[in-house]
């Protein structure tokens, strides 16, 4: 081997280490997606990049005119439910999939008892499900999406999710 070959060895390895250190720097930290079973426990957030910040989450509805009690809009695009799952919790403030779970159902819930939305189905845990802007929601006031294992069982039990609805058209 000559002595021009022995220079270039370290900096070839050098190159190689780099190489297969910028992939590694650069992977996604978003967690892939589990599959929503039985025997699970799991949180769950609404709007969950504005959650990070420890206030109630705000659902932006579109409504005409000033807030009126009893007054409903569509929620704007943009807007997500996302379930976690947890490992075996030391608090109780967590939901469980309970025996037969397969989806979690995020339920709306809000000022306006005569409204009946669809649920909002997660099949699957660290995914963003959009919030239909078909949805009827309050135009104002406060609360709560109920995410709710189905099919049920009797250990099952769901996870609550105070919100704020704000009308963005005033």
């Amino acid at each position: 081997m000559t002595a021009r070959m022995r220079a270039l060895i370290p900096a070839l390895a050098a190159l190689a280490l780099a190489g297969l250190a910028a992939p590694a720097a650069s992977a996604d930290p978003v967690q892939d997606p589990i599959p929503v079973g039985p025997n699970m426990y799991f949180t769950a957030a609404v709007n969950p990049q504005a959650a990070s910040t420890g206030t109630v989450p705000v659902i932006k509805v579109i409504c005409p005119g000033p807030y009126q009690p009893g007054q409903t809009g569509h929620p704007i695009s943009g807007q997500y439910v996302e379930a976690y799952a947890v490992v075996p919790p030391t608090s109780s403030f967590v939901g469980y999939t309970g025996s037969a779970a397969d989806q979690i159902d995020a339920l709306f819930s809000g000022a306006v008892p005569s409204t009946v939305n669809p649920p909002v189905v997660i099949k699957n845990f660290f995914v963003e499900v959009p919030i239909p802007t078909t949805l009827n929601l309050p135009c104002g006031g406060t609360g709560t999406v109920s995410f709710v294992p189905i099919p049920t069982s009797p250990t099952a039990q769901g996870y609550a999710v105070k919100v704020d609805y704000a009308n963005i058209a005033v």
